[in-house]
């Protein structure tokens, strides 16, 4: 039988380690998830980067590669991979016992653990609609975008940019509706996605003539940098402000049509033709 909340928690309480490494492992604990798929997870896996964790308990980041170690070493057999890169989080989990485990250890059918909780089930559940508010925070979904993509290939895209991504893709096939488990799954293929939604703007055959509003917005989108978006969008963001990033980019979506991610790219090509930043 697999272990659960309490039994690790038990686990840790009889294990003899330093405070501070039982205190690492009740933060790790906290951040397991039970219900497999929860926040992009495998059963009984965390996800934490080094330096958050260096954060939540106040200590070095060396001084937290020794408590690591301690708890490798230790009867938790704790373990930890990085699957997803070398600046994606790590992956925790801790190990079962070599020897028998007591009845005491084992989760029984009366535990209270945290996978039976609501709060912690696979929640991607229900349907999108793809008509919906341009803004993920407007939605009930940004808080569910937010903890699953911490261990997924776009663990460190915006938030907003993956919802423009999930509602130009089904746009572009015509989705009104479609199972919020698309969205996971959009996400965990991530690395498969195109690095610039450009299906808005076709290229001409010869003979045919050119709108040349869509050339406009090609032209843009042209000359945006798609490689490290996000920096140059903090660039931007930091040498125009929030509200005139926000305007630009709502002008552009008034004026093209086009879905709010295409828009980005449009204003950071403006912004490169007119030396606001590099490229």
């Amino acid at each position: 039988m697999e272990l659960t909340t309490g039994a690790i928690l038990r686990r840790i309480t009889e294990t003899d380690l330093s405070v501070s490494a039982h205190k690492l492992a009740t933060i790790i604990l906290d951040g397991i998830a039970w219900k497999d798929g929860y926040n992009g997870l495998p059963r009984g896996t965390a996800a934490f980067t080094l330096a958050s964790l260096a954060e939540r308990m106040g200590i070095s980041r060396q001084y937290l590669s020794n408590l690591l170690g301690e708890l490798a070493a230790s009867g938790l057999r704790l373990e930890r991979r990085k699957p997803h890169g070398k600046y994606a989080p790590w992956l925790f989990r801790f190990g079962e016992r070599i020897q028998s485990r007591s009845q005491d250890v084992v989760s029984s059918g009366g535990d209270t653990s945290l996978f039976r909780e609501n709060s912690h089930k696979t929640i991607f559940a229900g349907k999108i609609d793809i008509g919906e508010t341009q803004s993920v925070f407007l939605t009930r979904w940004v808080g569910l975008i937010k903890a699953a993509k911490t261990a997924l290939p776009c663990w460190n895209v915006d938030t907003q940019v993956i919802w423009d991504r999930f509602i130009a893709f089904n746009r572009q096939r015509g989705n009104v509706s479609v199972p919020a488990g698309y969205l996971l799954g959009f996400m965990r293929r991530w690395r498969n996605a195109p690095k610039a939604v450009q299906q808005e703007v076709t290229v001409p055959e010869k003979g045919v003539p050119v709108d040349p509003v869509q050339a406009e917005l090609a032209a843009l989108i042209g000359a945006a940098p798609v490689r490290n978006r996000q920096f140059h969008e903090a660039d931007l963001r930091q040498a125009i402000g929030q509200a005139a990033y926000d305007t630009r980019v709502h002008e552009v979506v008034r004026r093209f049509g086009c879905p709010r991610f295409t828009a980005t790219l449009a204003v950071h090509g403006r912004a490169v033709m007119a030396g606001e930043i590099l490229r």
